[in-house]
């Protein structure tokens, strides 16, 4: 009888450490390049963070790679393009270059302009369930990219830019022989296209005109700082999916759920209406602190399953 006990015990515990394994976990990022060239991702994960297996590596067009982040992880990812390495790894890239003169960043962020893909992972434990992500435009931008969530809970949309911004860049912030684009900040420095001095709120920075055209282009990406309303996107338990040109530009209608065209591309939805987002309007994610939220996604669950093991023992 006490063996039976035990056994049945033991598979109690085992079964409750699957159900929660994947909040304890992470989550996984999986890199594709859909682009017909070369493409370096870079990768800087924030001062609190446990850093991912690389800073910077070598994607070839249709390969992928993947790499597991720690709950409360959080950084954000680009493309870099027209890099030369010698045989010692040691060069530079035409654009979204880390200026660290290797193949890996090493704790190095792009240099504008770059589309970047932003995340806030959620912690393991506690009310902070939630991962925040978003593709911003913000530091300019030099390629296309989606971002895909699998397997999480709650409102996990698709989101990214998928058009060609370097197509319609106007000249005045083409930059690297109109392989990049660059933001109006970027391009004049003038605090209201940075959102800096005394238009460093929400109440005072407004869309410009450039800002509005990358908007217009790619309605769910961040197209300048406090764009937060219908650009931060949330997730729980999800894993991550970032596209190198996605090799599709069809846009659907809102009330369609995001997923694939019929061919396996991408398809980002249109932005939605800050009233949609149920976390409020605002979040700017922090690459400094490490602010995180998410995971045991199933809190309720886990309580109930904790209890009933309790009340197990308490029964032999």
């Amino acid at each position: 009888m006490a063996t039976h006990s035990f056994v049945s015990c033991s598979s109690l515990v085992a079964l409750v450490f699957l159900l929660i394994s994947k909040g304890i976990c992470g989550s996984t990022f999986t890199f594709k390049n859909r682009c017909d060239h070369m493409v370096w991702p870079g990768i800087l994960s924030s001062a609190a963070s446990t850093p991912l297996d690389s800073t910077g590596f070598e994607l070839s067009p249709g390969e992928s790679r993947s790499f597991q982040a720690s709950p409360g992880w959080s950084g954000r990812f680009w493309g870099r393009t027209g890099c030369t390495f010698d045989e010692n790894g040691q060069g530079s890239c035409a654009t979204g270059d880390c200026g660290s003169n290797q193949m890996s960043c090493n704790g190095a962020g792009a240099t504008p302009p770059a589309t970047l893909a932003e995340f806030t992972i959620g912690s393991a434990s506690g009310s902070n369930s939630l991962d925040f992500y978003d593709v911003s435009l913000v530091d300019g931008y030099n390629l296309p990219m989606a971002v895909e969530a699998s397997g999480g809970t709650g409102a996990c949309g698709t989101t990214g830019c998928v058009t060609d911004l370097n197509r319609m860049c106007p000249a005045e912030l083409r930059a690297g022989d109109g392989q990049a684009c660059k933001s109006a900040c970027e391009a004049f420095g003038n605090p209201e296209y940075c959102c800096s001095g005394s238009f460093g709120s929400p109440d005072t920075c407004h869309p410009s005109v450039y800002s509005e055209m990358f908007k217009s282009a790619c309605p769910r990406s961040y197209s300048y700082a406090y764009d937060d309303a219908t650009s931060t996107f949330t997730c729980t338990g999800a894993d991550y999916t970032i596209i190198f040109c996605p090799g599709s530009t069809s846009q659907k209608s809102s009330t369609d759920a995001p997923g694939t065209t019929a061919n396996g591309s991408s398809v980002i939805p249109k932005a939605p209406k800050p009233e949609d987002d149920p976390n409020g309007s605002s979040w700017l994610p922090s690459f400094t602190i490490g602010g995180s939220s998410r995971r045991i996604s199933n809190n309720a669950l886990t309580l109930t399953l904790i209890s009933f093991i309790v009340f197990y023992f308490l029964q032999l």
